[in-house]
């Protein structure tokens, strides 16, 4: 790509996570502002995403996110279920403001409110979804990073990353690829070797894995616990065992005096005589 450095280009493994995760799958719909994004279209009328070009303003958002001194005055928005883990997790890594759920009304431009925030740039997950947050932002002047399909208003929108955000998966690669290149912009992660953190955690999860997973996790000490139980029976069934041994000498022991009863029995047959 000759609009960006070469050290700056994407690996063979970047463009694989973006096919494996359909972040080129667009919709139906195109919004004539997503035109020079799309590819092609296909026979099913889905539109597919020009993948180089996702990388390119995927690279400029972080380039511009980096040139923040302050992470705190990076705000992080989704109101949609499959963003909002993507969002906190992004936040944790790079130290930006992490808004997930509803977007409260007047939060950029209300003082009075409890949540009132000054952010220097904000990066919302869908344009429609986050339509709050993109019109108080540019009510005072603030710069707008959104990840927009084909069919997504780019209105107010400053950088548009051409991405599938109707997927769990695309829109959580997509945040962990951002937050991967702004943590190498500043020098805190190097471009020789892979960071440590997986993409699987950006991954929107139902409550319903989590319980399942929870439970697996305790079931296993209790596994542990019932193997131990069971092998201090078999000891004990095995001494047990032993003992029974002795006591089946005892017990044969006193059978002797049954045989002297029958003995004396015997003897005193005469009476039937």
């Amino acid at each position: 790509m000759s609009h960006i450095p070469a050290c700056l280009n994407p690996t063979e493994e970047d463009i694989q996570l973006l096919l494996s995760a359909k972040a080129h799958l667009g919709a139906q719909n195109v919004d004539t502002h997503m035109l020079p994004y799309v590819y092609q279209r296909r026979d099913d009328g889905i539109n597919i995403i020009n993948v180089v070009k996702t990388w390119e303003k995927l690279v400029l958002a972080a380039r511009v996110i980096a040139a923040i001194e302050d992470p705190q005055d990076v705000c992080v928005i989704s109101s949609r279920s499959f963003g909002q883990r993507a969002v906190l997790k992004y936040g944790i890594h790079t130290g930006a403001q992490g808004l997930a759920g509803r977007f409260t009304p007047g939060n950029f431009t209300n003082y009075i409110t409890r949540k009132f925030k000054e952010p220097r740039l904000i990066v919302v997950a869908d344009p429609r979804e986050d339509s709050q947050a993109i019109r108080e932002a540019s009510y005072v002047n603030i710069p707008v990073i959104a990840f927009c399909n084909t069919d997504s208003p780019l209105e107010h929108v400053d950088i548009a990353i051409p991405l599938n955000n109707s997927s769990k998966h695309a829109i959580g690669l997509g945040f962990w690829l951002l937050a991967r290149e702004v943590l190498r912009l500043r020098g805190t992660l190097s471009r020789k070797e892979s960071w440590d953190i997986m993409v699987d955690l950006y991954f929107f999860r139902e409550a319903e894995e989590v319980e399942k997973d929870q439970e697996a996790i305790t079931e296993k000490p209790a596994e542990g616990n019932w193997e131990q139980t069971t092998e201090g029976a078999d000891a004990a069934a095995l001494a047990n065992a032993g003992n029974w041994e002795a006591t089946e000498g005892d017990w044969a022991e006193g059978a002797a005096p049954a045989a002297d009863w029958a003995a004396e029995g015997a003897a005193n047959s005469g009476w039937t005589a």
